[in-house]
């Protein structure tokens, strides 16, 4: 994780990696309200926050009651981003500066129930947009390589191409991508998006795509073997959950001036279900692997094979730091420490 610190002296500079990245004209840390904050990203990101800007200026919610940990950990509220007028209050009463919206149902689950996923991924996405123009508030919304379909470049993908998603899960990203550019064109927010590619982390799967990257740990301590839902030759993005967070952050902190897009690719490797698990085996020789495909192989067979993230890493100094030898290494750590406990 990258060394950050913030101070609340007037103009006094926050540092990455020891290089100035931000002039402060206020003397107090950004409030922050991070929506869908139960999700997989959630949680993190409010610690990685709460690090940096102090534990009661960073607001976690969502619609479901959190476990004893999450409230101890800092402010936790019950944000519905269907509710404009609950979500204003929310704003308004904590002094909310940016939103984190994380609020969305992925691919897969977005498939299963297109019409809820038009709720929460278009309407909700309405709502926080609304908000930030109103309260004239810096926003994220995190898109996707679902964002692209069978008619962009798979390898590489450019951060500019054409997309045509054919998931609502996909299209819903592209709409949140085009709304929040009008916004920032004909209303001056401060919008700021980056497109993940599949996020890797300890957390049980929670029903993405992408999700067989995270559930093989699972199974391969639990079994020694994984049935994979997608071909063994299917090469797709991947990001270290420390990675994209990171990401985010160094975004989120990054002068207005050095932003020549409000959207962004980002990435850190490609692979395949089949060289994955050869990097598994290194540490749990007796894996076995099988597969089954199932309706996730078409929405992969979309997605692009390798991401172009250099506009990012040009504009404003993005670098992964976790290769696929350090992620599976740190992952395999961290799940075998969960299942122990």
């Amino acid at each position: 994780m990258s060394s950050i610190r913030f101070t609340s002296l007037l103009c006094r500079p926050l540092f990455i990696n020891g290089k100035i990245i931000r002039q402060f004209s206020s003397q107090r840390a950004p409030k922050i309200l991070i929506t869908g904050g139960l999700g997989q990203l959630g949680t993190q990101c409010a610690r990685l926050l709460r690090s940096k800007y102090g534990k009661n200026n960073v607001i976690l919610s969502d619609i479901i009651k959190p476990k004893e940990e999450i409230v101890e950990e800092g402010p936790y509220i019950f944000a519905d981003i269907l509710d404009f007028k609950g979500l204003q209050k929310a704003v308004v009463t904590h002094r909310i500066d940016w939103i984190i919206h994380l609020s969305a149902l992925l691919s897969a689950i977005g498939e299963q129930n297109v019409s809820l996923a038009v709720r929460v991924n278009i309407e909700g996405m309405h709502n926080v947009l609304e908000l930030a123009k109103q309260y004239k508030l810096r926003i994220f919304v995190p898109s996707t390589i679902g964002a692209f379909g069978p008619d962009s470049p798979r390898n590489p993908t450019p951060n500019l191409t054409i997309q045509r998603p054919r998931t609502i899960y996909g299209v819903s990203k592209v709409h949140a991508e085009l709304m929040g550019e009008y916004y920032h064109h004909k209303f001056g927010t401060d919008f700021r998006c980056l497109r993940f590619p599949g996020v890797i982390s300890a957390d049980e799967p929670g029903g993405g795509t992408t999700d067989y990257a995270v559930a093989i740990f699972y199974d391969a301590l639990r079994r020694g073997q994984y049935n994979c839902y997608l071909k063994p030759d299917t090469m797709l993005p991947m990001i270290h959950i420390k990675d994209c967070l990171r990401s985010l952050l160094e975004f989120m902190t990054a002068p207005e001036e050095s932003l020549k897009h409000r959207c962004y690719n980002v990435t850190a490797m490609s692979f395949t279900p089949e060289e994955l698990a050869e990097k598994i085996s290194k540490y749990i020789p007796e894996l076995k692997m099988s597969y089954n495909i199932d309706s996730r192989q078409l929405i992969a067979d979309d997605w692009p094979q390798v991401f172009d993230d250099s506009e990012a890493r040009k504009d404003w100094g993005w670098k992964h730091e976790y290769d696929l030898d350090k992620l599976v290494e740190d992952i395999l750590q961290q799940v075998r420490g969960r299942i122990r406990a």
